[in-house]
């Protein structure tokens, strides 16, 4: 006879030292704590940045921004996203986006469309392609500048995503021609020569040479985009969609619930960084209302010509209300 018997092992430790500091010994740390938390390196650098012009600046340093935190973690993701949860999301997410790009090809719903509307298309949608590369950039930035895993991690997740967000609108430039590249070619001219298209390409220029980079976070991901995404993949599209059908609507639906999905973080980075104290509201409350008067003038002239100039109006007073709303959500109204 074989006498079974089970007996439990209790492990010597939860979790590494510094998670334990944290979070106590009571139970493990998730994987996104263990992929976030206290990673920033903070000690025994070999030297300072050579490329530094204030050179009293170690290479990662908190002072890159004029934003104050006692604790840098605590500006964490609310989706809890590291490296494995972000790309089985993102993977899908592209695997779904992939059947209706597939329910489009087979049927060239945009390739069959008048040629004012694929026009129309290569104007007001494929140029920003170039917006959504310069978003790219200043997330990289956020990213290499940034101090404390907690916000430069997600800020390399969504530079990526941003870049994928620019390959993906120019697959519906190149579903309009056939594949052979002359709407892109097209969207870039309007970009670089059109005078709506300018007010924008120069706010996205501007970023790149902004030196603080919470700055660049809060101009690029809360201001311009609440501007940007609306107009374009909500009022235009639906606009489109009355005229032409939903064959652009299979396409663009993909870019607002990214970009909804996405607000969660930047508002929780935002409203964290408020609380921490008056001069933090302060600074976040004159960058808002600095770049929200950039960016309304920039994309002005675009809803115009987009919508039509009464339209437009009525439009852009839209988003304004409900950037009022939100950024009051956030303390920095």
């Amino acid at each position: 006879m074989v006498d079974i018997k089970t007996s439990g092992v209790k492990p010597l430790r939860t979790g590494f030292t510094h998670l334990i500091e944290r979070f106590g010994d009571k139970r493990p740390p998730n994987r996104y704590q263990e992929a976030t938390y206290d990673l920033q390196p903070t000690v025994n650098f070999h030297y300072k940045p050579t490329w530094e012009t204030e050179g009293e600046r170690d290479l990662y340093d908190a002072r890159r921004t004029t934003i104050v935190m006692n604790d840098w973690y605590d500006l964490k993701d609310p989706r809890q996203y590291y490296y494995g949860a972000w790309t089985m999301t993102r993977a899908k997410q592209q695997g779904a986006l992939d059947q209706q790009i597939e329910f489009v090809t087979k049927r060239d719903l945009l390739g069959s469309l008048p040629d004012q509307a694929k026009a129309q298309i290569v104007w007001g949608i494929v140029p920003l392609r170039h917006y959504e590369w310069g978003a790219n950039t200043v997330n990289s930035q956020v990213g290499a500048y940034g101090f404390g895993t907690a916000i430069t991690s997600p800020a390399m997740m969504q530079a990526m995503d941003r870049l994928g967000m620019a390959q993906h609108l120019s697959r519906i430039g190149l579903f309009t021609d056939g594949n052979t590249g002359d709407s892109l070619d097209q969207a870039h001219g309007h970009w670089m020569n059109d005078a709506e298209w300018q007010g924008l390409r120069e706010q996205v220029e501007t970023l790149f040479v902004t030196r603080d980079w919470f700055e660049a976070f809060v101009a690029q991901n809360l201001v311009a985009d609440s501007y940007v995404y609306p107009l374009f993949f909500s009022h235009f599209e639906a606009q489109f969609t009355r005229v032409y059908g939903a064959s652009l609507s299979i396409l663009t639906d993909y870019l607002l619930e990214w970009q909804k999905e996405v607000a969660r973080w930047v508002d929780a980075v935002i409203k964290t960084a408020a609380k921490e104290g008056a001069e933090n509201q302060q600074l976040l409350e004159t960058w808002v209302s600095r770049w929200r008067a950039a960016f309304e003038e920039a994309v002005s002239p675009l809803a115009v010509e987009l919508l039509g100039g009464d339209e437009a109006e009525v439009v852009l007073d839209e988003i304004n209300a409900d950037i009022n709303k939100r950024i009051a959500k956030l303390g920095v109204a």
